[in-house]
C-alpha cells in the first residue's frame, strides 16, 4: 500500500523499534516525523538519511515524552498527523517493594501517559483530515505479566486499555486505533546485552538467545523491526479499515502459552 501524502509521527524513534517502523513507513511513501528527548546532529542526520533513501519528507523533532505538554507540542509542531505510532518507552526491573518511586513515575509517564497526550492532540487533526490511524506499540506485557516489571506491565496494560477506548470513541469515523504487542525484538539495545549475558551464564550466544532471552518466546526467534513496521503498514491499509480496538501480537507465540 502507498502511504503517499500521509504524515506519520513516531515517538521514541531515533533507534530500535521506533526507527525501524519509521523506515518502513517512509518506504511505503509516508512523510515521517522522528522523535526522541535528545537534539543531536545524528538525530537530524537520521531524518536526512531516510529522506534521501525514500524520497519522502523526514524530520526530527525533540520532545520529552515524560512531559505531557511536550507530547502535545510534538504533534502541534509536526503540523499534521495522519498516522500516530506511540512507541516511546523505558524499562526498569525490581521487586514491587524495592521499586524506586522515581522509576515508577518515569515509566508510567513515558510508556503510558505520553500515549494519552499524543492521541488527544492528534485526533482533532485526523478528524479534520477525514482519516487517521493510531498504532500503539504495547508489548506482550500488555497482555500478560512477568515478575519484577510492575511499572512496565501496568503501563502496557494501560496502553491496551486506552487503545480500546479510543477505538470505541472513533468507531463511526474513518479512524482506527490498534496496538501491536511485540515479544522480544532484535534491536541494537538487545544485541548489546547478549555478550554480558553470555558471560553471566557461561553459555554460547545461541544458547543465551534460545534458553535465556527467548525462554518465553516459543518460536525461539526474535521478531524484527521490519516485521513490526510491516504490521503497522497493514494496520494503515484499506484492508484493515474494520480492524480497530484490538491487539496484534508479534511475539513468536508468547501469549499463546
Amino acid at each position: 500500500m502507498s502511504l503517499s501524502g500521509k504524515t506519520a509521527i513516531i515517538t521514541g524513534s531515533n533507534s530500535g523499534i521506533g526507527l525501524g517502523v519509521a523506515r518502513e513507513l517512509a518506504k511505503a511513501g509516508a512523510n515521517v516525523v522522528l522523535n526522541s528527548f535528545t537534539d543531536r546532529d545524528e538525530d537530524h542526520a537520521l531524518a536526512a538519511e531516510i529522506s534521501q533513501q525514500t524520497g519522502t519528507s523526514a524530520r526530527y523533532i525533540k520532545a520529552d515524552m515524560s512531559k505531557g505538554e511536550e507530547c502535545r507540542a510534538l504533534v502541534e509542531q509536526a503540523g499534521a498527523c495522519d498516522i500516530l505510532v506511540n512507541n516511546a518507552g523505558i524499562q526498569h526491573v525490581a521487586p514491587v517493594d524495592q521499586f524506586p518511586v522515581e522509576k515508577w513515575d518515569a515509566i508510567i509517564a513515558i510508556n503510558m501517559n505520553s500515549t494519552f497526550h499524543t492521541m488527544a492532540a492528534a485526533l482533532p487533526m485526523m478528524r479534520n483530515a477525514g482519516w487517521g490511524r493510531i498504532v500503539n506499540i504495547a508489548s506482550a506485557h500488555g497482555l500478560t505479566a512477568s515478575p519484577f516489571k510492575a511499572a512496565y506491565v501496568a503501563a502496557k496494560h494501560g496502553v491496551v486499555g486506552m487503545t480500546k477506548t479510543v477505538a470505541l470513541e472513533t468507531a463511526q469515523e474513518p479512524i482506527t486505533c490498534n496496538a501491536i504487542c511485540p515479544g522480544y525484538v532484535l534491536t541494537p539495545l538487545v544485541e548489546a546485552q547478549i555478550p554480558d549475558t553470555m558471560k553471566e551464564y557461561d553459555m554460547s550466544r545461541e544458547d543465551v538467545i534460545k534458553n535465556v532471552m527467548l525462554e518465553r518466546q516459543p518460536s525461539k526467534e526474535f521478531a524484527t523491526v521490519e516485521q513490526l513496521g510491516g504490521t503497522a503498514i497493514f494496520l494503515c491499509s484499506d484492508a484493515a479499515a474494520q480492524i480497530t480496538g484490538t491487539t496484534i501480537s508479534v511475539d513468536g507465540g508468547w501469549t499463546a502459552l
